[in-house]
C-alpha cells in the first residue's frame, strides 16, 4: 500500500492511495463470503454457490463496492499514518480504478489542518490576581452561613420588611380585567428576592400582618408573556403571615453546630484556608486563560468555517445537558426564550472561534516544544478515568475506541502540556 499528499490551497489537498492487487483480492474474497449467504441460485443451497458460478451469473463487478467498503477504512487511516495529515472533515472520496486482480487507485480530496503560523508565546505578561484573604471576605462567608442556618419564627406585630417571608393572597388586574396566572393563595415570598415583577415586594414591605392592599405595578418590556408586555396592572394583596429570619450568634455554639471545630476562631482560620485555596484555584485559571488567549492574539490563523461549526454542535450539546440538569429541555428554553437553535448558536459562534483559535494554536505550541502527549501519558490518562468511573482501563479504551474519541484524549493532554508550558514561561505583574 502506497500514500502520497498534495496540498492544493489554504487547508485542502488530495491524498492519494494505491493498493496491491493482492489486497483488492483479499477483500473481493471477504465480500463474496458476505453476499453468498443472500443470493439464490437454483441447484445450490445458500451459501454454497462456487465463486465461478456467482461470478458468471452476476458478475465479479457487482462485489466491488463491498470489497471497496472493506479496503477504504483501513487504507484511509493507512494513508492517515503515511502522511501525518490530520483531517477536520469527512474526505471526498474518488475511486480512479478497481478491478480484479488489479490495483486500487483512489483519490481522497481533504480538509486539514490550518497552519499556524505562532507569535510570541514565550514570556507572555499577565496580570497577577491576588489571593490574599480579607476580614471582609471572611465576614461575608460568614454571614452566608448564618442565613442558611437561620430560625425561621413568626412575627406578630410589626411592619413586613426586606429579608422576610410573607405569606400572601394575591389577584393581578390589567384595565380592570384578572389575568391567567395572576392569582395565589399563601403564596410564601422572601421579600427581596427580586421573584416578582418590579415594584411588587416594595410593595409588601411595610405591609402588617392582616393588612390589605393594592399594589400598582407596571410588567417589563421583556416580560415572556406577550400579552403583559409592558402593562400596567394592579395586585389585590392580602398579608396573611410573617415570618423573620432569626439569624444565630456568631460564636463558639455556632461554630459546633456548622463545622467539625469547638470555636468560633478556629472556624475562622478553617475559612480562610479555603477561601484562599479557592482564589488560588480561580487565580491559576485567570493566569491559563489569559497567557493563551495572548499567544492566540499573536498568531496568525486562518479558520475553516467546519471546525467552528464543529465546536458550535459540540457547545450546544453541552448547553442541552445543562439544561437537563435544571430539569428543561431545549424546546422549552426556545419557547421561554423566543428564540431558536438557530440564533443560539448565532450567539455562541464568537465563543466557538475563540475556542477553535485557542486550540489550534495550543496544538501548535505543543508540536513546535515537542510536549505531544505520549502512550504513557494517555495510558495514565486511561488509569485516572478508569478509577473516576469505576470502570477497568480496557473498558474505558474500549468505550473511547468505539465512540472515535480516542485522539481527543490525547489531544487534550498535549494542550494540557501546552498550557502548563506558556504560564510557566509567562511574567506576572
Amino acid at each position: 500500500m502506497k500514500a502520497s499528499w498534495e496540498k492544493l490551497e489554504s487547508n485542502v489537498g488530495v491524498l492519494t492511495i494505491e493498493v496491491e492487487a493482492e489486497q483488492v483480492n483479499e477483500a473481493l474474497n471477504k465480500a463474496f463470503k458476505k453476499v453468498a449467504g443472500r443470493v439464490n441460485v437454483p441447484g445450490f443451497r445458500k451459501g454454497k454457490v462456487p465463486r465461478q458460478i456467482f461470478e458468471a451469473k452476476f458478475g465479479v463487478e457487482s462485489l466491488y463496492q463491498d470489497a471497496i467498503d472493506i479496503i477504504l477504512p483501513e487504507a484511509y487511516t493507512y494513508a492517515l499514518r503515511e502522511t501525518g495529515i490530520e483531517p477536520i472533515d469527512r474526505p471526498e472520496v474518488d475511486i480512479e480504478k478497481f478491478a480484479k486482480n488489479e490495483p486500487m487507485k483512489l483519490t481522497a480530496k481533504v480538509q486539514v489542518k490550518p497552519e499556524v503560523k505562532l507569535g510570541e508565546y514565550k514570556g507572555l505578561e499577565v496580570e497577577a490576581k491576588s489571593v490574599e484573604v480579607t476580614d471582609e471576605e471572611i465576614a461575608e462567608e460568614l454571614k452566608r452561613l448564618q442565613q442558611r442556618h437561620a430560625e425561621i419564627v413568626p412575627v406578630e406585630e410589626g411592619a413586613a420588611q426586606n429579608g422576610d417571608v410573607a405569606v400572601i393572597d394575591f389577584e393581578g388586574f390589567v384595565d380592570g380585567v384578572a389575568f391567567e396566572g395572576g392569582k395565589g393563595e399563601k403564596h410564601s415570598l422572601e421579600l427581596g428576592s427580586g421573584s416578582f415583577i418590579p415594584g411588587f415586594e416594595e410593595g409588601v414591605v411595610g405591609m402588617a400582618k392582616g393588612e390589605e392592599k393594592d399594589i400598582e405595578v407596571s410588567f417589563p418590556e421583556d416580560y415572556h408573556a406577550e400579552e403583559l408586555k409592558g402593562k400596567a396592572a394592579t395586585f389585590k394583596v392580602k398579608l396573611q403571615d410573617l415570618k423573620r429570619k432569626h439569624l444565630p450568634e456568631l460564636d463558639d455554639e455556632f461554630a459546633k453546630d456548622v463545622s467539625e471545630f469547638e470555636t468560633i476562631e478556629e472556624f475562622k482560620s478553617d475559612l480562610a484556608e479555603k477561601i484562599k485555596k479557592r482564589k488560588e484555584r480561580e487565580a491559576r485559571i485567570h493566569q491559563e486563560q489569559s497567557v493563551v488567549e495572548k499567544a492566540a492574539d499573536n498568531a496568525t490563523v486562518d479558520i475553516p468555517a467546519v471546525m467552528v461549526e464543529t465546536e458550535l454542535n459540540n457547545m450546544v450539546k453541552e448547553f442541552e445537558n445543562r439544561l437537563r440538569s435544571q430539569g428543561m429541555n431545549m424546546e422549552m428554553y426556545f419557547q421561554f426564550t423566543n428564540t431558536s437553535e438557530a440564533a443560539l448558536k448565532e450567539q455562541m459562534k464568537p465563543d466557538a472561534e475563540k475556542r477553535v483559535r485557542n486550540n489550534l494554536v495550543l496544538d501548535a505550541i505543543a508540536k513546535a516544544e515537542n510536549l505531544i502527549a505520549t502512550d504513557e501519558d494517555l495510558e495514565k490518562e486511561l488509569e485516572t478515568m478508569a478509577s473516576q468511573y469505576q470502570r477497568t482501563v480496557e473498558e474505558i479504551r474500549g468505550i473511547l475506541e468505539a465512540n472515535g474519541r480516542i485522539d481527543d484524549v490525547r489531544e487534550e493532554l498535549s494542550a494540557k502540556r501546552a498550557v502548563d508550558f506558556l504560564v510557566e514561561h509567562s511574567k506576572t505583574k
